[in-house]
This record gives C-alpha cells, sequence and structure tokens, in this order.
C-alpha cells in the first residue's frame, strides 16, 4: 500500500509540473496578443481624422467576396480593381467619398472592362468641368452672357452647358441622369443637375475638385419652360440672333411626344450646337436614341465597343452613394450578407394591387425562382433538419414597398426543410408601403435598396421598373424579368432571362423597325420599347 501511494505521488507531480508548463506557455502567448493589439491602437502608424477613421472602421474585418479575391492581387491590380478598371481618376479624397473607395470589396470583378477611349474621354470631361463649373470664371462670364443672342454669348466663352432637369422616381432619375451625362461626354458639353430637396445627398459629388450641382442662384432656375424648343421650328427659319442663348427641351412622355420628333434628329442636333445653354428634362433612358443618330453614333462606337455594358460602366463612374447612404447599405451587407455562399435579390414592383394580387405575383416569384433553380423548393410536412455541417446558405435580399413577400417567402423557407439541403436567410431592407415623390427620406432609402440589390449575385427584378434597371446595370448581371402579372393567373413563364443589362427606354415615338442596328433590339419587357444588346 506505501508503495502504490508513493507511485501515485509521483504521477501527480509529473501531471502537476507538465500542466504547469502548458498553462504558462498559454497565458504567455495570450499576453503577447494582447500586447501586439495595444501597440497597435496606442501608436497608430497615421494621423487620422474622425471622417477617415470612419471609412478604416468600415472596412476593417469585412469578410466580402472581393476581399476573399485580393490576397493574389499585385498592388498594380488592386489599384485597377479600386478605380473599375480605370473609369475613376486617382486622386479622389476618401472622407467625403467613402462609397468610391470601398465599393469594390462588395463586389467581385466586373467582367466589362471600359474602352481606352472612353477613359481618355473622361478625364478630358472632368478638365473640362473643373474650368467650366458652378462659381468659375468661365461660368460666371457664360451666365452673364444669358442675355445675349447665342452668337454673342458662345464668342464670350468656349464653356456649353446642358442642365438636367429630373422628374418621376429616383430610378427614373438616375437613368435620364446617366443618358444625359453620355450626350455631353457627345456634344462636349458641361453637365449641371439641378437636385432639388428630394434627392440632396443622395450621391457623392462624380467630378473630382467641382461641383455638378446647378447653382441656387442660377438667373433661369424658374423659368426653364420661357424658353421651350416648342417655341421655334425645328426646319428652322428662326434666325439664331433672334434667339435667346438657352433652350429647354422636355423629353417627359406623357407632356407631348412632339419634342422627340424635334430632338432626335441630326439636323436639330447641328442646330443645337449654336446653343450654349441647353436644358432637358427627362425621365427615360434616351441612349437608344442617341446611336440611331448618324451626327453621334461614330463616336459612341468608339466610346462603347460593348454595347451591353454602356449604363454599366456609367451608373459605376456618377452614381456613387453618400457617407450617409454608405452607412446603411455597407451595415446592411455585413449584417445580412456576407457570409452567404450566394447572394439572391428579388426586386418586386406592383403597379396596381387589383391587376397584380399579391397572392398571385408571389406565386409567380416562386414559380420563377424555383423554376430556374435559383432557390430550392421547400419539402411540406416532414420534420428533416438541415445537416449541421458543409450546407450551402443563400442570403435573398427583398427589395418591395410591401412587406408581404418578405414575410411570406421568410416563413416559407423557416417554418419547412428545403429538398436540397440549403439554409434560406430573407431580408428586406425597408418596406414603405407607398411611393412619396419628392420624399428625401424615402429617396435615401430607395437608393439604399437599389444598390443593395445591386450587390448581389443573381437579380430577379419585375418588367418595365427603372428600379430594377438602376440595380442591374449597376451589377453588370443579366437579371430574370418577371412578366407583368395578370389578375387571375401567373404568366407561363413566368420570368425570363434578360438580354443585357441595359436599361429598356420604354417608350420611343418615331423610330423605324427596318432602320435599327443590329445592337438595337426590342425590350423584354417592353415590346415597343427599345434596348442595347450585344
Amino acid at each position: 500500500m506505501a508503495r502504490y501511494i508513493v507511485r501515485t505521488t509521483k504521477l501527480c507531480m509529473h501531471d502537476r509540473i507538465w500542466y504547469l508548463r502548458l498553462t504558462i506557455l498559454v497565458v504567455g502567448f495570450a499576453i503577447a496578443l494582447t500586447l501586439s493589439h495595444l501597440v497597435s491602437i496606442t501608436f497608430p502608424t497615421t494621423k487620422s481624422n474622425p471622417i477617415q477613421g470612419c471609412a478604416k472602421d468600415m472596412s476593417m474585418g469585412l469578410k466580402v467576396e472581393g476581399v476573399a479575391s485580393l490576397a493574389g492581387d499585385s498592388g498594380e491590380d488592386l489599384e485597377v480593381r479600386k478605380r473599375l478598371g480605370g473609369l475613376l481618376a486617382p486622386g479622389n479624397d476618401e472622407g467625403s467619398c467613402i462609397s468610391r473607395h470601398q465599393t469594390y470589396m462588395y463586389r467581385k470583378s466586373s467582367p466589362h472592362l471600359p474602352s481606352k477611349y472612353l477613359i481618355s474621354k473622361l478625364r478630358q470631361y472632368e478638365d473640362r468641368h473643373r474650368r467650366c463649373g458652378p462659381f468659375t470664371e468661365a461660368y460666371n462670364r457664360s451666365i452673364r452672357g444669358l442675355n445675349s443672342s447665342p452668337l454673342d454669348a458662345i464668342s464670350n466663352t468656349d464653356c456649353k452647358y446642358v442642365v438636367w432637369v429630373g422628374s418621376g422616381g429616383l430610378g427614373n432619375m438616375i437613368i435620364s441622369m446617366a443618358s444625359l451625362f453620355n450626350y455631353a461626354l457627345l456634344t462636349n458639353r458641361v453637365l449641371l443637375v439641378k437636385h432639388g430637396d428630394d434627392v440632396a445627398n443622395l450621391f457623392c459629388e462624380p467630378f473630382p475638385n467641382t461641383s455638378w450641382l446647378l447653382p441656387e442662384d442660377f438667373p433661369l432656375n424658374k423659368q426653364f419652360d420661357m424658353f421651350d424648343i416648342k417655341k421655334f421650328d425645328g426646319n428652322s427659319s428662326v434666325s439664331v440672333k433672334d434667339l435667346p442663348s438657352f433652350l429647354y427641351i422636355n423629353l417627359v412622355y406623357e407632356d407631348g411626344v412632339e419634342p422627340y420628333y424635334l430632338f432626335f434628329r441630326d439636323e436639330t442636333q447641328t442646330y443645337l450646337q449654336g446653343f450654349p445653354w441647353l436644358a432637358l428634362k427627362s425621365d427615360q433612358y434616351h441612349v437608344p436614341a442617341q446611336f440611331m443618330m448618324k451626327s453621334l453614333e461614330p463616336e459612341l462606337n468608339r466610346f462603347f465597343p460593348d454595347k451591353a455594358s454602356l449604363f454599366h460602366h456609367l451608373s459605376r463612374y456618377l452614381f456613387h452613394p453618400s457617407n450617409r447612404a454608405w452607412g446603411l447599405i455597407s451595415r446592411f451587407y455585413q449584417a445580412y450578407m456576407e457570409r452567404a455562399d450566394q447572394r439572391i435579390g428579388i426586386q418586386v414592383r406592383i403597379f396596381g394591387t387589383k391587376q397584380s394580387p399579391f397572392h398571385l405575383v408571389l406565386k409567380q416569384i416562386l414559380s420563377c425562382t424555383q423554376g430556374a433553380n435559383l432557390l430550392p423548393k421547400a419539402e411540406y410536412n416532414r420534420c428533416k433538419a438541415s445537416p449541421p455541417k458543409h450546407q450551402t446558405s443563400k442570403a435573398i435580399t427583398i427589395a418591395s414597398l410591401y412587406p408581404f413577400f418578405y414575410q411570406e417567402i421568410k416563413n416559407l423557407y423557416l417554418m419547412n426543410p428545403t429538398v436540397t439541403g440549403e439554409v434560406i436567410a430573407v431580408h428586406q431592407p425597408s418596406h414603405e408601403e407607398k411611393q412619396k415623390l419628392g420624399d428625401n427620406v424615402h429617396n435615401l432609402k430607395a437608393w439604399a435598396d437599389i444598390y443593395i440589390l445591386s450587390l448581389n449575385d443573381v437579380l430577379v427584378t419585375s418588367a418595365w421598373s427603372t428600379f430594377g434597371y438602376v440595380a442591374q446595370g449597376l451589377a453588370g448581371v443579366k437579371s430574370w424579368i418577371l412578366e407583368l402579372p395578370g389578375r387571375h393567373s401567373v404568366p407561363n413563364p413566368p420570368c425570363r432571362p434578360s438580354t443585357s443589362s441595359e436599361p429598356c427606354l420604354l417608350l420611343f415615338p418615331n423610330y423605324n423597325p427596318g432602320n435599327l442596328p443590329p445592337y438595337i433590339k426590342n425590350c423584354e419587357d417592353a415590346k415597343l420599347g427599345l434596348k442595347l444588346v450585344n
């Protein structure tokens, strides 16, 4: 018995010594890690201001799709990604527009590269905007010439302008702004935008070291329609000397089609070159119509050899979420999207609850997404748990004014297992119940919804929806387009793949189908509409 006690005591002592050594090693390692972390906090390598600190905080610790692929990138490749293939000029201030410097981390690299010619034209445009933009000497001189004839006004300055006047919802505004910027590039004009309070602080300034906002003290701010293009003969017997230096064109379809017939003609474009100031009111994507003008088509072909990526390039160049909007977008992404194996965005636009009953639209969405193998079917009435490990996860983002579709799809996948064993999470950033034109907070949420949609891998969008057009254009993906629903049945097929990520010019009255170039086709969702394809 004594020998047993002695042997046991020796073993216990040996175990205690081994345990003590292990404890010392673990504690030492923990202390080293803590000290290293404290040093990095106490002794920052660079000075920072609060906004830049915010930018760094927002980018730290992100496990987003783009970051995972950056490990093998050279510094040069990373810089190209940050600048979106050369679209963005180097040297923009990070603090004033955090999204411009972080978007690349939230997206896969775009397969669509801008042409070198487009990049050179963008740099030339930026130089022109800095020279001619608001409150520059050239701008002030041009303002003083507003009461002169066009010939006298142009002789006083080499800067010409086009003012965007918006109409409709946020999606309409974005596609029409992009159209007019393209027109400004083609005609060597400076684009100024007349933003109301409803779109204030939604976007960053797109051009370095200048502003694209029309100053509030612009002399003709409330008198645009006094100089309507309809007041002169487009053929034209009126002398330029007898006209003002400012001309207004209303291209909102519901206000009449006469300006369409007048504006989208080569003769009119030649005539308009003599006016230093143009203002266009628009709510559509008129780029396909620009391609149909012989005077503009050659330059457009040089800008965009890949026709189907035109809006993809222009939208990513122009529309960067403001810091206020980027906070909503990045927080939602990090909370609900970044850890998923696949991200799917579903945008639902209801043009009338009587025309499109909710239960039928829901059935159509499920028929589309499950039929296209985007979402798995549910196994009803079976108590089968998902496998605890190695299952695929999908994050579904619902963008709709109404919470109905989010609640129903979420409950479907919460209450039932999937036939594939996939885990489905469903989220909705906002649900405003109705569209609120002229409301800044409403537009802020709409802009966040659009941009969040564009961060998905796959998109399902509604027919005739400019909201969906913008999301798919920013993403550069071909969405599945939900057919316009019927009152009593689900369309067959419920959806169809888009031929390109370009928006549709929904309404355009004056074109001959036989004269369309091969890269302009009728839209999938609007048979009389036009869109660019490859």
